[in-house]
C-alpha cells in the first residue's frame, strides 16, 4: 500500500511538473473576432493572417522561446458578446493584454473593458473615431480612425477628379455614419457641395427607393461606406437604375475586398474605393504575405488580413521589448512602439486629439478588368487610373 501512494505520489508530482512545463512552454492568445453573423467573413480573414503570423513566428523560436498558441473567441459581431469575451480573457485566463477585434462597436466595448482594469489593448481594426480619442491610457490602435481612411482618396478627388458635388450614402452604424461625416469634412475641404447625405439599415434589400431620389441630384461623385454585400447591391442596382456619375467611390470596408467584385461583378468596374493597404505595397513581408494568404484562401487578402497578420508581429515586438510580461510593463512597450510591418509602418502617438494611434497613408484602388488595382499615390500605383470613366451606356 505504502509502495503504491508513493507512486501515485510520484505520478501526480510528474503530471503536474510536466503540465506546468508545457504552461510555460506556450504563450496562449485568445483573440476575439466575428466567426458568425453577418460580419463573419472579415473574421474568417483575419482568423487566417493571425494563423499565418503565428506559424512564422514559431518556426522563427516563438516569442522568447515559448510557442504562440491561439485560441478564437467567436464574438458573432455583438458589442456585449465582445465585452464578456474581454472580461473572460482579463479575468479568467490571467492573459496580460487584449489584441483583436472587428468592428468599431466590438473595439469599443472591448476597450471599455480594458482601461477599467488597466490591461493594454491593441486595437487592430475598429476604425471609430472615438476609440482613441477618450483619453484612455491602455488603449492602442494600429490601423487609422475611419477619418484617415480617405486621405488618398481625398488627393485622388483634388488633383484627378476636381468634382463639385458628391451624394454620401452610408449605413447606420457608427463606422458608417464617422466615415459619412469625414467625407462632409473632406467635401468642404475640396470645395464640393453635398446635394445627398442619406444613411440606410444595413442588410437592406432594395435600395432604389433612395437611389431614385439620389438620381434626380445628379452629382459628380457618389460616395458609400457600407460593408460588402450592400457595397455589392448598391452597385448592382445603380448600374440596373442607369446612374451615372463622374466616379462611384467606397470609403473602404466592402468596397476593398475581393468578394465585392466576386457579387457586384461587372458592375464593379471601375469603382474606386479607399484602402489602407494593397498586396502590391513594397512594405517588408507584404507580398510574402500575401502570397501565403492566397494559397490558402485561393485569392488575395484585403486590408483586415494585413492588420490582423501584421498585429500578431507588434505583440511579438511588444513583448520581446517589455521588461516583464506584467500589464504596465506591455503598456510602456507598446508606447514605445516604432516598427514597420508588412501592413505599414506602426508607431503610436499623442496629436490631432488621437491617443496612442498609428498615422499612416492610405491607398486608393480600383476595379480594372475585374481586379483590384492600386491607383493612387502614384508611387504605390500598379495600373493607371481609368479616368473619366464611361457612362452605363457605353460599357460592353
Amino acid at each position: 500500500m505504502k509502495r503504491l501512494i508513493l507512486t501515485m505520489t510520484v505520478s501526480l508530482m510528474v503530471m503536474v511538473f510536466t503540465a506546468g512545463l508545457v504552461a510555460a512552454e506556450t504563450l496562449d492568445i485568445t483573440i476575439p473576432l466575428p466567426l458568425t453573423g453577418s460580419k463573419a467573413k472579415f473574421g474568417e480573414i483575419e482568423k487566417r493572417s493571425y494563423e499565418i503570423a503565428a506559424e512564422e513566428i514559431n518556426a522563427a523560436g516563438g516569442i522568447k522561446g515559448k510557442k504562440v498558441v491561439l485560441h478564437f473567441e467567436d464574438s458573432q459581431g455583438k458589442p456585449e458578446i465582445a465585452r464578456a469575451i474581454a472580461e473572460k480573457i482579463i479575468d479568467v485566463k490571467k492573459q496580460p493584454f487584449v489584441v483583436g477585434a472587428y468592428s468599431s462597436s466590438c473595439s469599443k466595448a472591448i476597450a471599455a473593458v480594458a482601461e477599467e482594469r488597466k490591461i493594454p489593448y491593441l486595437v487592430v481594426t475598429g476604425a471609430s473615431d472615438t476609440i482613441t480619442r477618450k483619453n484612455y491610457k491602455y488603449i492602442f490602435r494600429m490601423n487609422p480612425s475611419v477619418s484617415y481612411y480617405t486621405g488618398g482618396l481625398r488627393s485622388f478627388l483634388k488633383k484627378v477628379v476636381k468634382p463639385k458635388s458628391v451624394a454620401i450614402l452610408y449605413e447606420s452604424t457608427d463606422f458608417g455614419t464617422k466615415g459619412a461625416e469625414g467625407m462632409v469634412k473632406d467635401a468642404k475641404k475640396l470645395g464640393m457641395k453635398v446635394v445627398m447625405k442619406e444613411k440606410y439599415e444595413s442588410g437592406a434589400v432594395d435600395f432604389k427607393p433612395i437611389l431614385s431620389k439620389l438620381k434626380s441630384k445628379r452629382p459628380d461623385v457618389i460616395y458609400m461606406v457600407s460593408y460588402v454585400m450592400d457595397a455589392a447591391l448598391l452597385m448592382r442596382q445603380i448600374k440596373e437604375l442607369r446612374i451615372d456619375a463622374k466616379l462611384f467611390a467606397g470609403g473602404a470596408a466592402g468596397f476593398a475586398i475581393p468578394e465585392f467584385i466576386e457579387n457586384a461583378k461587372d458592375a464593379s468596374e471601375y469603382v474606386v474605393t479607399a484602402t489602407l493597404w494593397s498586396p502590391q505595397v513594397a512594405y517588408p513581408g507584404a507580398k510574402e504575405f500575401a502570397e501565403k494568404y492566397k494559397a490558402r484562401a485561393g485569392k488575395y487578402p484585403s486590408y483586415h488580413g494585413a492588420e490582423a497578420y501584421s498585429a500578431l508581429y507588434v505583440m511579438k515586438d511588444v513583448l520581446e521589448r517589455a521588461k516583464s510580461w506584467t500589464p504596465d510593463d506591455i503598456r510602456d512597450a507598446l508606447k514605445a512602439t516604432d516598427i514597420v510591418t508588412a501592413f505599414g509602418p506602426v508607431k503610436f502617438e499623442d496629436r490631432e486629439g488621437y491617443q496612442n494611434q498609428n498615422f499612416m497613408d492610405t491607398l486608393v484602388l480600383q476595379v480594372i478588368n475585374g481586379k483590384h488595382e492600386t491607383i493612387w499615390p502614384e508611387k504605390y500605383a500598379t495600373k493607371k487610373y481609368v479616368y473619366p470613366i464611361p457612362k452605363w451606356r457605353d460599357r460592353r
